[in-house]
């Protein structure tokens, strides 16, 4: 990855990419267990890219690769979002008590979706520290909040862009929900594109500071 923008294009260098993310795509429809295989076929693509190869992971079960990241996400995503399902619900039980033409809960439940909104841009700054740490150390590592956090923060603006295109590979992702089912490819394409910008953030992490002139 010679730049952040590269993720974008690395899957399309692979000659087979229309079967892979195809495959993928179909596999990832099984609940759960489908989810856990793409995060493992992500951390595959990861691998690739971080070594300079220019061909996606087969497609396949890869179950033993993704749970622990899947994992990680899981649990970063539910905790995050404990204040936002605290403030629906006060929203909710006030909304439903109230009496008067001042709705008390509305508030609360504006507040709730500006907090998910927010908790998942934070989410998508941490991402690339997260497939890193647990690429190199498993689940522990990406539990080890201290040294993600560090990795985020040591140079923030590479977490940001990072960050942001893997925001826009999500959006990517969610766009084809809306095709029929074009998510069957939006997804992997999705992931590929998440594995490419982790790669780029761990080259930039890793390369040495500018000397002074």
């Amino acid at each position: 990855m010679s730049s952040a923008g590269d993720a974008f294009a690395w899957a399309f260098r692979d000659p087979a990419w229309p079967g892979k993310l195809l495959l993928q795509g179909l596999i990832a429809i099984i609940p759960i267990i489908g989810w856990i295989a793409m995060t493992g076929w992500m951390m595959l693509a990861f691998e690739n890219a971080r070594a300079g190869k220019t061909e996606l992971p087969p497609a396949g079960f890869h179950l033993e690769r993704g749970i622990g990241i899947f994992l990680v996400f899981l649990i970063y995503g539910l905790v995050l979002n404990i204040p936002t399902v605290i403030l629906s619900v006060v929203g909710q039980i006030a909304t439903y008590h109230a009496n008067n033409p001042f709705n008390p809960g509305s508030p609360l439940i504006a507040l709730s979706y500006l907090w998910l909104f927010a908790a998942g841009l934070f989410l998508r700054f941490l991402e690339p520290s997260l497939i890193v740490s647990t690429y190199h150390r498993g689940f522990a590592g990406g539990m080890d909040i201290p040294t993600v956090w560090r990795m985020a923060t040591s140079n923030v603006s590479n977490s940001v862009v990072a960050g942001l295109l893997i925001w826009v590979s999500s959006v990517i992702g969610t766009l084809g929900f809306f095709c029929c089912i074009g998510f069957i490819f939006t997804v992997p394409y999705e992931n590929s594109i998440t594995a490419g910008a982790a790669a780029w953030f761990e080259k930039e992490s890793q390369a040495p500071a500018p000397t002074a002139a």
